[in-house]
């Protein structure tokens, strides 16, 4: 799999389905992808490997007897989905996951190296409004990485 990398407006209909950007999936190489739930009210998209891997590194380090590490075990693991593309492209992303994160018609999905993310397009650039500020702050918390 290439590396997932860029922002795309698509939309999504009154049935649920996505429409998924091209240059995604070309570089996904399946068919199948697992949603779901984000932070910030998004859906988080995975590849069947990508998702292994999280789900392990989740599982590895939560304890069924931590209400903190229940509460995250249940947001993400319990809330997923596979969801499959259609002959045109589509993703059909289950209703309470739709409804979890705001999607109406316009969504932002990005590309984010491993994994990707599905935004309401209103709730997305409320989301860079609100973060601005602190961008800068955690932007300068990398302060090993080097040009």
């Amino acid at each position: 799999m290439n590396l997932l990398t860029g922002e795309y407006n698509n939309t999504i209909d009154d049935k649920g389905r996505l429409s998924f950007p091209v240059k995604l999936r070309a570089a996904l190489n399946q068919n199948v992808l697992i949603v779901t739930k984000g932070l910030e009210r998004c859906l988080w998209l995975f590849t069947l490997d990508e998702w292994e891997s999280f789900q392990s590194k989740l599982l590895s380090n939560a304890s069924m007897m931590k209400s903190e590490s229940m509460l995250v075990i249940r947001r993400f693991i319990a809330s997923a989905a596979d969801v499959e593309f259609d002959k045109n492209g589509r993703l059909s992303i289950p209703r309470e996951l739709r409804e979890y994160a705001h999607l109406s018609k316009d969504c932002t999905v990005l590309g984010i190296a491993k994994y990707m993310e599905l935004w309401d397009s209103q709730t997305y650039s409320e989301y860079q409004e609100q973060s601005e500020a602190s961008f800068r702050e955690a932007a300068e918390k990398f302060n090993d990485i080097a040009f």
